[in-house]
């Protein structure tokens, strides 16, 4: 029998792989972990359960109940909304583990948040504190029809709003023989006074019903949510739609500015108070703030409340509306502040879990939130004397990493004075449903602080490359006062006519005419120079 040796087995390949697995292990775990948190503009600090005030005493039943009614929004969504967001997909694991649970014994609803969230206290850079208003859905007087007395519409959308609050508009075009070419122009929507003032939209049947106070429909296009009590008894329930597009003006700052309301006065009540007493000014007043709010009927019992931008129903003292670009509905916020809510100072203690179902044009930042207090009268007043600090602590599932203390960032103090756009303190009387539109929530980096009065080479060169720049444009120009045709406006506030140059054909027959006078003057000079020459 012939033996045959086998040549031995060379294994540097297996060892190769082993120490090439071993290296992609580390790096991965050198590299940033899976989704991490990151909000623009903010400050965060990741804490324990106790360092947070009040939440051992808070009502964790109540806020287990509302978080229940966004996880039903969160778990129907679809798989593309939890890919494209991870807070979604971690909050979507979070609604599960909450719908397995069910607490029912005492202290089971606030493990599950402690079990399932971490806390992270969260502020603008370079503030420790967020800001605080409140909204509510109003009860106000009104008719399906017209009748004397009831002369102010609430309408519904119109068919020709574009998104963005655009609208087209059909215009002459260029000739084309006897007949002129049509084309349609893009442009803002009617506002508010073109729509209350100028009639834009009527005769078009838009009209859902006529309220008897035009002050009513104001504050309603400001909280964007209304109920109306018809003749007959019966409620009718509207909620927001669209809007024109026109940026939401808070009017109580001209009150402000012309010293007959101050600062610490300020509210929805005085402003009301304000109108009521000077009608006129009033009216003018309220022109200021363009944007205009259009309804929808919906089906609600008088006893539900209206939905929020989540689409589920808000509940009274625990949803919030929040920055739509930087957070995600159905978080939860714990809220700790100060708030006249049982006066008109701010004496009354709130800290509690509230959880962010709804949004709104005005409501920017990380820390910003417009607390929802229900309907009526009562809601009213307090949610229109709410303008306050409050500190924030954001409920961040397990899902989402969060950086330890020591790996999170210390934001450079900020210039005093100096403030961001989204730490702006907004007037009492903005709204929180009304406009859906917001800013962008691209991440932003902040910025590196230098002395005051101290310009970098770059800094010089760039502003003079920008005023250099702005010379040019302004250089280019067309001089309204000479040969320009001035935009005029029909009715409804639309410009029929843009601002034009002179038209080809009147510069070339201008040119032409200064051609012929050269040449005139040109002949004249000749025939005197003849007759010199002859004379001599």
């Amino acid at each position: 029998m012939t033996f045959v040796r086998r040549a031995p087995v060379r294994r540097t390949g297996m060892i190769g792989c082993a120490a090439l697995v071993a290296l992609v292990a580390a790096s991965v775990t050198q590299a940033e972990p899976r989704n991490p948190l990151k909000l623009s503009n903010t400050q965060y600090e990741p804490i324990n359960w106790a360092q947070i005030e009040g939440w051992a005493e808070d009502d964790h039943d109540a806020a287990f109940a509302t978080f229940l009614i966004s996880c039903k929004a969160i778990l129907g969504g679809g798989r593309p909304a939890r890919t494209a967001r991870p807070m979604t997909a971690a909050l979507y694991d979070a609604c599960s583990n909450a719908v397995a649970s069910k607490p029912s014994k005492p202290g089971e609803a606030r493990a599950f948040f402690e079990q399932n969230f971490r806390p992270v206290r969260i502020s603008p850079l370079g503030d420790p504190d967020g800001f605080l208003t409140g909204y509510y859905e109003p009860i106000v007087e009104g008719v399906r029809k017209q009748t004397e007395g009831f002369d102010y519409p609430l309408y519904r959308k119109p068919p020709g709003l574009l998104s963005g609050g655009r609208m087209a508009v059909g215009v002459a075009g260029a000739s084309k023989g006897k007949k002129k070419a049509k084309r349609r122009r893009v442009m803002a929507f009617h506002d508010r006074s073109a729509i209350d003032d100028g009639g834009a939209l009527a005769g078009r049947d838009l009209e859902i019903c006529w309220l008897k106070d035009p002050i009513d429909a104001f504050f309603a296009h400001i909280q964007g949510s209304v109920r109306v009590r018809l003749e007959d008894g019966e409620i009718l329930r509207l909620n927001y739609q669209a809007a024109n597009g026109h940026p939401y003006v808070a009017v109580g700052k001209f009150l402000i500015q012309r010293n007959i309301i101050s600062k610490d006065e300020m509210s929805m009540d005085r402003i009301r108070e304000w109108m009521e007493r000077n009608p006129e000014e009033g009216k003018e007043l309220r022109r200021k703030n363009k944007s205009y709010v259009f309804f929808r009927e919906t089906n609600l019992a008088s006893n539900e409340e209206p939905p929020g931008a989540q689409g589920i129903a808000l509940t009274p003292g625990r949803s919030i509306a929040v920055d739509r670009h930087l957070h995600t509905y159905g978080t939860p916020f714990f809220i700790s502040a100060m708030l006249p809510i049982e006066s008109l100072q701010p004496t009354t203690p709130f800290r509690r879990l509230m959880i962010a179902q709804d949004t709104g044009g005005a409501i920017l930042g990380p820390a910003r939130a417009d607390i929802y207090f229900g309907a009526g009268d009562e809601a009213g007043s307090i949610s229109g004397r709410l303008r306050h600090n409050g500190r924030f602590v954001m409920l961040v599932p397990n899902g989402m990493y969060v950086a330890p203390p020591e790996e999170t960032p210390v934001p450079r103090a900020r210039p005093p004075g100096q403030t961001l756009p989204d730490q702006a303190k907004q007037e009492p009387d903005e709204p929180a449903v009304a406009a859906k539109a917001g800013a962008s929530g691209a991440e932003a980096k902040p910025a590196e602080t230098k002395p005051a009065g101290v310009k970098s080479a770059e800094t010089r060169k760039r502003r003079s490359k920008t005023a250099k720049a702005d010379a040019k444009v302004e250089a280019k120009k067309p001089d309204k006062s000479k040969n320009s045709k001035t935009a005029t406006f029909d009715r409804h506030g639309v410009a029929a006519a843009e601002i034009k140059p002179p038209s080809t054909k009147q510069a070339e027959k201008k040119s032409a005419e200064k051609k012929s006078e050269k040449k005139s003057d040109k002949k004249q000079a000749h025939k005197r120079k003849s007759k010199s020459e002859s004379k001599s």
